[in-house]
């Protein structure tokens, strides 16, 4: 196989379109924080600091790749056992072992170069953020709850966003409010993703949610983290002072949610992946893009 159909194969494995679900939210805190930073009268393209959003870029697609590679390489044998996921590419030995190992080595050694460059706090504070994308596939070996340690993981990109522009802890309440909201937002919609194999991982032993506490109530766990994270972003429109665009965006999310919820029940969950994957990913690109309109035209 030639070295392009390795990073081929490997970028399949990582899933790296999915970084769309965190990374329109690191945009968001840096942009906002960029913009209210920016000397009176700078428009909001002037505000941009092209460098720092390329370097924030490059370490959110690094880490979230680093995660993921360690994710499969922990997850192959359990994999294997899964009908759902036994043609993953480590499974079917599509991407070797080894391929996996030096993949998820760049991408650490890539994330940590990045924070190197954006500033010394995020440096100091990368080890950090490794940690709960080590443990999570662990996770489910030893506790019920590895969605909370996925929603952990999570939290740290738009707070990592924030101190890459301003190095510093000091006003960064709005990042922090906005990251929570992030992990809650990932780890309910995980839950519901996690319910497609409640029977298969009390048969194998894996350890989840839904596996010790039924899919019905996986499922209204989610809903209520869902709950917590639309108030969670309402507060972060209301500390970053964003106008009317911002509110339209996020009452566009809210239909999105109850969409999301209405069409996964306990007894039906075709349309699982349908709310995961699509619906989710408006999630972020909205609230995103109406956010961008507002500082545009502030």
């Amino acid at each position: 196989m030639s070295a392009v159909a390795h990073t081929t194969a490997f970028l399949r494995l990582v899933k790296v379109e999915h970084s769309v679900f965190a990374l329109p939210f690191a945009y968001l805190a840096a942009l906002t924080v960029m913009f209210t930073q920016a000397e009176a009268g700078t428009g909001f393209l002037a505000s941009i600091q092209w460098g720092v959003l390329g370097l924030i870029t490059v370490a959110m697609v690094a880490g979230r790749t680093f995660a993921m590679a360690a994710n499969r390489v922990v997850d192959r044998h359990v994999d294997a056992r899964n009908p759902r996921t036994w043609s993953r590419e480590l499974v079917t030995g599509l991407v070797s072992l080894r391929t996996a190992h030096v993949g998820s080595a760049v991408s650490l050694v890539v994330f940590f170069a990045a924070a190197a460059a954006l500033n010394p706090l995020c440096l100091v504070l990368s080890p950090l953020a490794v940690v709960p994308m080590i443990v999570y596939p662990y996770g489910k070996r030893f506790t019920d709850f590895p969605h909370a340690i996925l929603a952990l993981a999570q939290t740290v990109a738009p707070v990592g966003a924030w101190l890459a522009v301003t190095g510093t802890f000091e006003g960064s309440l709005p990042a922090i409010v906005l990251g929570v909201a992030v992990g809650l937002w990932i780890g309910g919609f995980d839950l519901i993703y996690a319910c497609q194999d409640t029977e298969i991982d009390r048969e194998i032993g894996v350890r989840s949610f839904p596996a010790r506490f039924g899919i019905a109530a996986a499922l209204h766990t989610s809903t209520l983290s869902h709950v917590v994270t639309f108030a969670l972003f309402t507060w972060f429109g209301v500390l970053a002072g964003f106008g009317v665009w911002f509110w339209i965006g996020l009452a566009i999310t809210a239909v999105v949610f109850i969409y999301e919820h209405a069409i996964v029940k306990p007894d039906d969950l075709s349309r699982a992946n349908r709310a995961f994957f699509t619906a989710n990913g408006i999630v972020g690109i909205v609230l995103f893009a109406f956010a961008v309109l507002d500082l545009l035209l502030r």
